[in-house]
């Protein structure tokens, strides 16, 4: 559990949060179709079961018991919830969870620019090609 004064949360000493980016060393070692496995599990774990989302009240309890995280305020939990709350609908389905865990990772999100440049760059030459 993170303290009010740990490397992981900015104060006046350390204003920006330190953060060490596991997801692509994951990415590595998985592939593709276990890396999604994996977080499907940990939106399970997150998830309220009744209603097969992350609500905030799950968020809330999971916090401190799955992520360790107990310090955090409603306001926290809430900012969590709206990041990935694509359709507003005030949750996370599992498709929103995943994609937020992928724009959480800035290593991840380079590699999938990178990926669409290049789709996009060699779809615009086999065009400008055939025209």
């Amino acid at each position: 559990m993170a303290s009010p004064k740990s490397p992981t949360r900015p104060n006046q000493e350390n204003q920006e949060p330190k953060f060490q980016d596991f997801f692509p060393t994951m990415a590595g070692k998985l592939g593709g179709e276990g890396l999604i496995e994996e977080l499907c599990k940990g939106f399970e774990l997150l998830m309220d079961k009744d209603k097969g989302v992350i609500t905030f009240e799950s968020l809330r309890r999971n916090a401190s018991t799955v992520l360790g995280l107990g310090d955090l305020t409603d306001d926290d939990v809430r900012c969590m919830i709206n990041e990935g709350d694509c359709d507003r609908d005030g949750a996370l389905n599992q498709m929103e969870f995943c994609v937020l865990m992928f724009r959480l990772s800035p290593e991840l999100m380079e590699a999938s620019r990178c990926v669409v440049t290049e789709v996009i760059e060699e779809e615009f030459s086999d065009y400008r090609h055939r025209h």
